[in-house]
């Protein structure tokens, strides 16, 4: 038979407590791996875009430079003057593509907001217990 609550020995209203506040205690760091996942996941997408914009921007220095720079020299440019118009439009567009990567990065934080929130209305609420 089941203790009603007021029959209940200090002792075990101890035991109570503490097994509630380990369970609250796992399931807040429960809640701050899941939401740092999700922030991490994303940071990876917005890396991947850097990285992908830098690979872009070496590919088209390889290629695009080459065959433009040949077609501006046969225009009449000195072979100088037409690497380097390429290469400052190349180069601009490697520059735009990894401007995308940063400013996602710089939007998503990884700070564990919904967990931070949780944890100051546990602590509200054990304040509110205790008087």
């Amino acid at each position: 038979m089941e203790a009603r609550r007021e029959d209940k020995s200090l002792g075990e209203l101890f035991g109570e407590l503490s097994r509630d506040t380990a369970d609250l205690v796992r399931k807040e760091v429960q809640l701050a791996r899941t939401e740092l996942s999700a922030r991490a996941s994303r940071v990876a997408r917005h890396a991947a875009y850097i990285a992908v914009g830098a690979f872009v921007a070496y590919a088209g220095l390889l290629a695009i430079v080459a065959a433009v720079v040949i077609v501006l020299e046969a225009m009449g440019l000195t072979w100088w003057a037409s690497a380097l118009i390429v290469g400052i439009v190349v180069a601009l567009v490697g520059y735009l593509v990894a401007q995308r990567g940063i400013s996602g990065l710089q939007h998503d934080s990884l700070t564990p907001t919904e967990t931070i929130e949780t944890l100051k209305e546990n602590a509200a609420w054990a304040k509110g217990q205790r008087t």
